[in-house]
Formats: C-alpha cells, structure tokens, sequence
C-alpha cells in the first residue's frame, strides 16, 4: 500500500455507480510480519533514512489501494478467500529494487512468492477487480523514496539478509478519511493444505 500510516475516503467506481446506501471506501490487503522479525526489519529502515519506518509496520501488501463500492460485498469476498487458504511460510532472502522506474528497495520472497501471487489474484477479483498499472510483484520494502545513498546502503546492507515465517492471516485495512489506514479485520487461514483452494461462497 502507498506510504500512509497503517492502523476512508468515501470513493465509488469509476462511472459513479456505487449501490444505493451501500458502505464505499478504500480498501488494501496485507500479511503483517511477525515479531521480533517485524521490529529489526523497522530498525533497519530507519537506519536508511526512511521516515515511514515508525509509522508503517513491516507487511507484504497482497492487495494495494483499491477503491470499492460496497464494503460489506468487499469483506465477505475477502473473509471466503481467506477460510479457503492454507497457512504457509514465507522466507525473506536478499535484496532487489525497482530502480529507476520507482525508488524502492525490498527483500524478496525466496519462498511463498507463488503463494502470494495466487492470493492477490484471487483477491483482486470480484468487488475488488481493477486494472493496475504494473504486475504484481510481491516484496517487503526496506526503503522507500529516500536518498540514493540511503536506497544503495538498504540494497548493500540486507543482500545476506534471510529470515523465515509462517504466514496464517492477511489484514483487511480501510483508508480512513486522515490518510491513515485501519485494520478492520485480521482473517485466519482456515483451510487445510489438502484443501486449500476451495471455490465457491459458502456461510460468511
């Protein structure tokens, strides 16, 4: 998600046509990373010259900011997603960029990225289908628009950098109307591995 503090804006579709009465707002998915990993990955940067680093906790957004027409269709969507996932881990490994077509650095996903891939893809589908305007490519940023020395030290500093967890929940935040975003809800993975994937609606 864009670089507002994690903890809306009223918005409708592009032709307006929100349902009547229905809850609009912003949405964005996320996996929070676990302590103590979480505190020495905001540890680290700050050290870059990051000034998020205090307010935005370390996360891999699955779904970024996506704005939605009816925000109770939008968490029962995300709520059978996240009964039909299985847990799984996720192992952070050396750094990339998307340098220079953004400035960010980040710690690659050596394992779970498949995994992270699938899940935003059936997240942003439904309520929450959108057009974007790059692939997705799941990541953990370690520094985000901040000097080049600053970007460079990030990318030099954590290319050994490795650490794994496991991963049993995503956050649903909303983006509340002071630029800060909102856990709603954090949802359990409930399926069994031999039955992750499971289609359809079932109760909400």
């Amino acid at each position: 998600m864009c670089g507002q503090h994690l903890q809306s804006n009223a918005t409708v579709a592009k032709d307006g046509d929100a349902r009547r009465g229905a809850r609009t707002g912003c949405v964005g998915v996320v996996i929070a990373v676990p302590e103590p990993m979480a505190g020495e990955l905001e540890s680290w940067r700050a050290s870059f010259g990051d000034p998020l680093a205090a307010v935005i906790p370390p996360h891999i957004t699955l779904v970024t900011t996506t704005p939605v027409q009816d925000w109770e269709e939008t968490a029962r969507h995300v709520r059978r997603i996240a009964r039909c996932q299985a847990p799984f881990r996720i192992t952070l490994r050396g750094t990339g960029t998307f340098r220079p077509v953004s400035p960010v650095v980040f710690l690659r996903i050596a394992e779970g990225f498949d995994e992270c891939v699938d899940l935003h893809g059936k997240l942003q589908s439904g309520p929450l289908q959108r057009d974007l305007e790059f692939s997705f490519h799941p990541h953990l940023t370690v520094a985000h628009d901040v000097s080049q020395a600053g970007m460079d030290a990030a990318e030099a500093k954590l290319a050994d950098y490795a650490s794994s967890f496991m991963v049993s929940s995503m956050g649903l935040y909303e983006h509340d109307q002071s630029g800060v975003w909102i856990l709603r809800e954090e949802l359990s993975f409930d399926a069994e591995p031999e039955h992750a994937g499971c289609a359809g609606g079932g109760r909400d």
